[in-house]
């Protein structure tokens, strides 16, 4: 079992929220892995990372076993980034979908998500109910309507350190042209990160890479994004290389393995190996506060005798 690194703070003053624009404006790529719950944000944290995301698809996927239709909802998410907030101290993005609406509907939204501790919220321009940016089928709003959200999103927001990143999902609609001047747009209205879902080429990567201000591209493993090195998406001038759901996909293929050698063996001898201990769980999950808690409050009320 691969021992895992506790990420290290070197800035303890500043929120999450102002850690994530010092990444962003450091105009150095960093990778962002893609979490569906509380755990999950624990092991990227441990593991060094300087920033998670939570994927729309993973919370739907991981907690109603669905398929990325439009089929979570606002609450549900934001009770998610909660839960992730009370024990990961990272900065956490929200990937908050189409809003859940329309520009009223995006006002609660970026409160809802603001309250709930995240560091910045991405909001994109598919029709309601979207669909997975690698799916088929996709269609997208007015640019107007997506500008209006956008717009209702940067005003909503109490801290300015929350971040927004716009996304278009119009370059499997239309064109990459399209998805470039839509990106345009954003810049305009003022979003501080822009995101062009699935571009399909080396040539695509590299023109989007050209927009003068922080980017997003998202390496979906089987998707329609080819694979880029962290260098050559550094040098094109990428602040986020995001890995959304392979923690998820690593998930159901080794989960799968367990269940198939348990289902044909009746056991799991020669197995454990793989498996994280029962120890090493416990301080993944952090017991050791938790014990101490335990010890300390327990002696709050004893006599010096009694200790």
């Amino acid at each position: 079992m691969q021992k895992i690194n506790k990420a290290s703070n070197s800035q303890p003053s500043l929120t999450p929220r102002q850690r994530l624009r010092k990444l962003i404006d450091r105009k150095q790529a960093v990778i962002v892995p893609g979490v569906a719950n509380a755990l999950g944000a624990r092991l990227v944290e441990q593991a060094g990372f300087e920033a998670t995301y939570i994927t729309g698809a993973g919370v739907t996927n991981s907690h109603l076993g669905m398929p990325d239709l439009a089929l979570l909802s606002p609450t549900e998410l934001a009770e998610t980034t909660a839960r992730i907030a009370d024990v990961c101290d990272l900065p956490l993005l929200v990937d908050i979908d189409t809003g859940f609406g329309n520009a009223v509907n995006v006002h609660r939204t970026i409160k809802l998500m603001e309250r709930a501790g995240a560091s910045a919220v991405q909001i994109e321009d598919q029709v309601f109910p979207k669909k997975c940016g690698h799916f088929d089928g996709k269609q997208v709003v007015p640019l107007h309507e997506m500008l209006g959200k956008l717009k209702s999103a940067l005003d909503s927001r109490v801290d300015q350190n929350l971040l927004v990143i716009a996304r278009t999902d119009v370059a499997a609609v239309t064109s990459m042209d399209e998805a470039l001047e839509r990106s345009q747009a954003f810049i305009e209205c003022g979003a501080d990160i822009v995101f062009v879902e699935a571009p399909r080429s080396r040539k695509d990567i590299q023109r989007v890479g050209a927009l003068k201000i922080p980017k997003v591209i998202n390496i979906v493993i089987g998707g329609k994004t080819p694979m880029l090195s962290m260098s050559e998406l550094n040098d094109l001038g990428f602040s986020i290389v995001l890995y959304a759901n392979a923690c998820l996909q690593i998930t159901i293929s080794s989960i799968q393995e367990l269940l198939n050698f348990l289902q044909s063996e009746g056991s799991l001898i020669g197995f454990e190996d793989r498996l994280a201990s029962f120890d090493e769980r416990q301080v993944v999950l952090g017991m050791e506060k938790f014990s101490y808690m335990e010890k300390r409050y327990a002696e709050e009320g004893q006599t010096d005798a009694e200790r």
